[in-house]
């Protein structure tokens, strides 16, 4: 085999972005959980592997294969535009465990008010790390707008768990399931357009075809950030919608029911329970 070319353009997603399958292989492998099981020694040798492409220097024996691994791994823990490693929970390797157990656990303890507030923000301190760590390079975040933007996301989560909850005390046990959902789309409202709000001052680049920028935009910038807000609502019903009414119907069940057996001692008064 002979040396592999340079003209691989890995600045671009490997597969069809006009195709849903191009979109959701490319994605399933950004989101790869596996990528955190990788060792500081293999994140720096992919790292060398890009970095030296794209300077136009082929790793000997390098394939086009393990270009791309290279290059998704790289990508996995690296920020695009400064180049720092970014830390572990803020990959966008670890969304998918990461967010699995904060919804569960805010699915699972919704019922008293301590764990509703521990486990909102356990939620928005998650979703300040991953904000931080993928911000972007042409509207970089401040510590103070993240900040703002940190405690006014958890105090609208919070606010917004505890106002439905008390809400729902006299209501059927399934409304009262579907609080964190109304909480996280709470603070989603809040949190994304101040995590933003540089680009609603200055706005966002716009590129022709070609890729050179003609400008920035304010309505563009606008328009990005509702459909945001919505894609991320959107995005929780799956896991935060959808359950609330499976759990429902399987806890009406005679296999889910908790059964009480009062058993009593022959002669004596006293007696216990078995469950």
């Amino acid at each position: 085999m002979g040396e592999l070319p340079l003209d691989i353009n890995i600045q671009e997603p490997r597969w069809d972005q006009s195709t849903f399958l191009g979109r959701a292989r490319h994605f399933f492998t950004v989101t790869d959980p596996r990528n955190l099981l990788l060792s500081g020694a293999q994140l720096e040798a992919s790292r060398n592997i890009v970095q030296n492409y794209r300077a136009g220097v082929v790793t000997p024996g390098l394939t086009e294969d393990q270009l791309w691994r290279a290059k998704y791994v790289y990508d996995s823990a690296f920020h695009p535009d400064t180049g720092e490693k970014v830390v572990l929970i803020g990959r966008m390797s670890a969304q998918v465990p990461m967010n699995m157990t904060i919804t569960g656990c805010m699915l699972t303890f919704y019922r008293k008010t301590p764990t509703v507030v521990f486990w909102q923000w356990v939620n928005q301190s998650f979703n300040a790390v991953v904000n931080y760590s993928n911000r972007s390079g042409d509207a970089p975040i401040t510590v103070g707008q993240l900040g703002t933007a940190y405690v006014s996301a958890t105090t609208g989560a919070v606010a917004t768990a505890l106002g439905l909850k008390s809400l729902t005390k006299h209501l059927p046990p399934l409304v009262g399931r579907f609080v964190p959902f109304a909480a996280v789309a709470a603070a989603n409202c809040i949190n994304i357009p101040l995590m933003r709000q540089r680009e609603l001052q200055v706005g966002i680049p716009v590129t022709d075809e070609e890729g050179q920028r003609l400008g920035h935009s304010v309505a563009a910038a606008k328009q990005g950030i509702f459909q945001v807000v919505i894609s991320r609502i959107c995005m929780a019903i799956p896991a935060m919608a959808i359950p609330p009414v499976i759990m429902d119907t399987l806890e009406k069940k005679d296999f889910l029911k908790v059964g009480h057996t009062h058993l009593s001692h022959p002669g004596r008064g006293d007696g216990w329970e078995q469950k």
